[in-house]
């Protein structure tokens, strides 16, 4: 159920933020529901996560015999030592 709710923002954001919802294709009201969702989620373990990232979690499943640090180094080096 959708609640009317009535904030008190400085005018010049609010019209940076309707432009920036505009360009996006979004509502305003889409963009702000979306952040409080957000920010009164549930912590998790990695607080810092954004909810895209959050939706892809599980979706790949690695080798029990996948060693993240050993590729992670791996790539590091091959990026920046080559």
């Amino acid at each position: 159920m959708n609640t009317k709710l009535t904030l008190t923002i400085e005018h010049s954001i609010i019209e940076k933020a309707k432009s920036y919802a505009k360009g996006k294709g979004r509502s305003l009201s889409d963009i702000i529901e979306n952040y409080l969702k957000a920010i009164t989620k549930e912590q998790s373990v990695v607080e810092d996560i954004s909810p895209l990232v959050s939706s892809l979690r599980g979706s790949f499943k690695s080798p029990e015999s996948f060693d993240y640090k050993k590729e992670l180094s791996k790539s590091l080096s091959e990026k920046y030592l080559s």
